[in-house]
């Protein structure tokens, strides 16, 4: 047996602190080059993910193709070996290239033996042996070796903070491309379109790395594409319009439109809307960005929409290193660029202005002329998050701007919501003062 037979993520203590992201999705549900940290996970271990386990709050959880998000139980989970690992590691690849356990993981599951799963010193899960009991809460809080189930080391990266998905970006996106480029893709998904390739008439390119476009992807006339550094992949029906620059590396998921602008080393999910200058940025997807402004070296959720002339700062006049607020404390990044982190359903108005390193919270609305500080909280109503979003107004628009893309909030995820503006109620408070 060389996969596992059920594969579980869990979100530890230090991933439910993930602001402004943990409040309303799991941490393996966020991006790093072209894939999710969860489908890192799933093609590492060759099998799908059954479900996300200690993050209970988190249940309703609803996205396509994402696993759901279940209660922590002890009971024996199965006939066959279970893997149970971190969502915030990132897999590195083996010697072939493939992002894959070593052999002797694949030893432990086919001897059925328990054993913790380690990566750079720390505890990031188990392989458990057929009909034992999955971990209880407070170990998949804080993961420890268990007396029953020796260490095992893997290579690759416990991320620690939301901007270590920036600090890895540019590696991974160039790798995840470069795997995509170089592979055999299926030819109904993907075509790769290498030097000497023909383009749509009017659009040119500098550089020779190849252009990787999905089925009925568009290029209009006008747009430059910058292939020097780095590939750029188009999703399926992805639309690029006129005077569109694209520089790689960068990916673009399936049914987004790139409205104008340039667009450089940027990972974007699906369904986005970009327009402007973004650069260096994770976007999950559903992100309308239609007008001008700058987004850089930046971590946006899903379901964001930033108003015309919206614009962030990604670098201190000092060039000193950036800090960013956590529910711990300030934290001192260790970068010298570093945008802001906006979390789902945030809403932005004409020209505001964020600041470097600026925390966002889910379904903050911000409006009012003034430049946004350094942490606002979830679902506040205009800049200085002193008041709160109704929340009964807050879901009839989510569940409007959703139905704009063709989704229906669920139910589950209404309730997810719901709980998540009661839940954030302390730091609305702390921020008028009360």
């Amino acid at each position: 047996m060389s996969a596992p037979d059920r594969l579980y993520l869990f979100e530890d203590r230090v991933a439910r602190s993930w602001a402004p992201f943990a409040l309303t999705r799991p941490v393996g549900e966020l991006m790093v080059g072209a894939r999710l940290l969860r489908e890192r996970a799933e093609l590492a271990w060759g099998r799908p993910c059954s479900g996300y386990l200690g993050a209970t709050e988190l249940a309703g959880f609803h996205e396509e193709a994402a696993p759901p998000v279940l209660a922590a139980t002890r009971e024996p989970h199965g006939d066959g070996p279970t893997v149970l690992l971190s969502s915030r590691v990132m897999w590195a690849r083996d010697p072939t290239g493939a992002p894959a356990p070593p052999p002797a993981t694949r030893e432990a599951l086919e001897a059925g033996h328990n054993r913790t799963l380690v990566v750079e010193e720390t505890v990031v899960g188990w392989i458990l042996s057929p009909g034992a009991s999955l971990p209880s809460t407070e170990l998949l809080a804080e993961p420890r070796i268990l007396e029953d189930a020796a260490p095992l080391a893997l290579s690759g990266a416990v991320l620690e903070r939301p901007w270590d998905l920036l600090r890895h970006q540019p590696e991974q996106l160039m790798e995840d491309l470069a795997e995509l480029a170089t592979g055999t893709p299926d030819e109904t998904d993907w075509h790769v379109l290498g030097k000497d390739a023909p383009l749509p008439e009017g659009v040119s390119r500098i550089g020779n790395h190849p252009l990787i476009v999905g089925p009925e992807v568009v290029l209009e006339p006008g747009v430059s594409v910058d292939l020097r550094h780095g590939p750029v992949a188009l999703g399926r029906e992805v639309e690029v319009r006129s005077f569109t620059r694209l520089e790689g590396p960068t990916y673009v998921g399936p049914y987004s439109m790139l409205l104008g602008g340039p667009l450089s080393r940027v990972s974007a999910g699906p369904v986005s809307r970009l327009r402007g200058e973004v650069s260096d940025s994770i976007l999950l997807g559903y992100t309308n960005k239609a007008h001008d402004g700058y987004l850089g070296h930046s971590v946006v959720g899903r379901w964001v929409n930033l108003g015309a002339g919206t614009t962030n700062s990604d670098l201190k006049n000092n060039y000193g290193t950036v800090r960013v607020r956590t529910p711990e404390g300030d934290q001192d990044t260790g970068l010298i660029k570093v945008g802001c982190f906006l979390g789902d359903h945030v809403k932005t108005a004409i020209g505001t202005l964020l600041g470097t390193g600026a925390v966002v919270g889910a379904g903050a609305n911000l409006f009012g002329g003034t430049p946004v500080g350094r942490c606002v909280p979830p679902f506040a109503w205009g800049i200085a998050g002193t008041s709160a979003y109704q929340v009964d107004r807050f879901v009839d628009t989510a569940r409007t701007a959703m139905a704009r893309r063709g989704v229906e909030l669920s139910t589950g995820a209404e309730e997810l919501l719901r709980r998540a503006w009661h839940r954030s109620r302390p730091p609305r408070e702390r921020a008028s003062g009360r």
